[in-house]
């Protein structure tokens, strides 16, 4: 789907198509993680606090385009309730304390207001958003959901 890049802040061309692709520009500083293989970006990267300070749970970013579209198929047909049965929940909880202690990492050791809280997507317990899964594995993130995502976009189950 995409090819994972060394994390790079956009170029003027590619913050306008991000914002685009969100519907409005980025409430904060990110770069881009992952493009497409014809240099689409497909994964941000955002920094945990918007630019107002208010705390920022999701890290990686799928951006709005066929990637997204797909997995928004994926959770209509019950995607999230599936991935729960078929996952090992300690897997899962685990998946979420590696995403947030990377994300916290990122917080500035000065920062004295709110923190952004939970794992992926924000969620402390379970999936709540394969699309937060999914971006973060394409990142390169050890996430059993975001694997379980890709299997079923590429057909394996």
């Amino acid at each position: 789907m995409g090819v994972t890049t060394p994390a790079t802040p956009a170029t003027p061309a590619q913050h306008q198509e991000v914002a685009a692709r969100l519907g409005r520009p980025p409430g904060g500083e990110y770069e881009i993680v992952v493009v497409a293989t014809d240099g689409r970006p497909v994964v941000i990267r955002n920094h945990p606090l918007l630019r107002d300070g208010t705390p920022m749970p999701t890290l990686f970013w799928l951006l709005d385009g066929p990637e997204a579209e797909a997995v928004g198929r994926l959770e209509a047909s019950g995607g999230v309730r599936q991935s729960e049965a078929a996952l090992d929940p300690v897997a899962v909880a685990e998946a979420h304390a590696r995403y947030a202690a990377e994300r916290d990492a990122a917080v500035p050791p000065d920062h004295i207001g709110p923190r952004p809280s939970g794992g992926v997507g924000g969620t402390r317990v379970g999936v709540k958003c394969l699309h937060a899964h999914y971006a973060w594995h394409l990142a390169g993130g050890d996430d059993p959901v975001g694997r379980w995502v890709a299997d079923r976009l590429e057909g394996g189950e």
